[in-house]
């Protein structure tokens, strides 16, 4: 059994696997490893004698995680897996890696979706029109996209280059396009 550290971006990249995502699972990731074969196997949701050997650990929110990736040489009997980690939730933060990645870190690499942003109208300054465009990226669940672009922006050599680097992460809009958004209740992805 290996235990392999992985980055946000690199689950980001992960498009095509499928796994199920385990929440703060401090201390020994073997302990973790162990004792999630053995209810699986206990809860006849793991076949053949197989069990989860690769899984990758990861940080996110301060938080330590592990991915169990689905692959062929781990037989599982998927409805009862489903239902299981329903159950266990509350306990593990269980949840599949196609819903952790864009509900908890913006979506994969290369399908970004680029909320709208009322800029058009609004005061020129580049760090006020910087910050309207993050706090538009926060509400959507982009918050490493929201660091990621204001640092972008304040590393940037002008006002253009500045305003291009908002542009690359929300489309600018005047407002009118959404007006039925309520801006106590977020938006999310």
């Amino acid at each position: 059994m290996s235990v392999r550290d992985i980055s946000i971006n690199d689950l980001r990249r992960m498009k095509k696997t499928e796994g199920i995502v385990f929440q703060g699972c401090g201390g020994d990731p073997q302990e973790w490893i162990d004792g999630i074969n053995d209810m699986l196997r206990e809860s006849r949701i793991l076949l053949d004698d197989t069990k989860f050997s690769d899984v990758f650990r990861f940080q996110n929110n301060g938080v330590t995680c592990l991915l169990f990736p689905f692959n062929p040489d781990v037989q599982l009997d998927t409805g009862k897996l489903a239902v299981w980690r329903l159950s266990t939730h509350s306990q593990f933060g269980g949840t599949w890696l196609s819903d952790y990645v864009p509900n908890e870190l913006g979506g994969y690499l290369g399908e970004r979706v680029k909320p709208d942003c009322a800029l058009i109208g609004e005061s020129g300054n580049i760090f006020h029109l910087a910050g309207k465009a993050a706090q538009t990226l926060k509400q959507n669940g982009m918050r490493m996209e929201a660091n990621e672009m204001l640092d972008k922006v304040m590393s940037s050599g002008s006002y253009d280059e500045a305003l291009g680097v908002i542009g690359d992460y929300v489309n600018i809009t005047d407002g009118s396009e959404s007006e039925d958004f309520d801006e106590g209740q977020g938006m999310s992805l």
